[in-house]
């Protein structure tokens, strides 16, 4: 059952849990940094935070090894920043409920109707429609 209005955390709850978990993946991470997916990744290490880089064309994002997928991971992440386009953010949510991912923060941009819907109906903590992750580490 869906929560009512009154029982949906707020989006500063949501981003509070959301960096709880130990590690992060973030799905769109890029070397050109005129990217958002490269200035997202470059953010968690630059606050020391424990980031695994998701890029499919890539085998090396930012000096750090880069996986295609969320399955390739060495360690579960409870916590996903996803930074793509939004045909493509429907599967990597699709992926993030197969790994046992807990959060997922879309990037505006990235959102998709579905993928929203779909990651709301498995039950994870999913941040959308507004809030972009580097505004949210400007004030951690």
């Amino acid at each position: 059952m869906s929560p009512t209005r009154d029982e949906r955390p707020t989006t500063d709850e949501q981003i509070a849990r959301f960096f709880t978990a130990p590690c992060y993946a973030v799905v769109g991470a890029s070397n050109d940094m005129a990217k958002y997916g490269a200035k997202i990744f470059a953010a968690y290490l630059q606050r020391g935070l424990t980031a695994f880089p998701i890029n499919p064309s890539q085998t090396e994002v930012q000096g750090a090894p880069a996986f295609a997928r969320l399955a390739d991971l060495p360690q579960p992440c409870a916590s996903v920043s996803v930074i793509t386009p939004p045909q493509v953010t429907e599967q990597v949510v699709a992926d993030a409920v197969a790994a046992g991912v807990e959060n997922v923060w879309l990037q505006p941009g990235a959102e998709s109707s579905t993928a929203v819907a779909y990651a709301q109906e498995k039950g994870l903590n999913v941040i959308h429609g507004g809030p972009c992750i580097l505004v949210s580490f400007a004030t951690l």
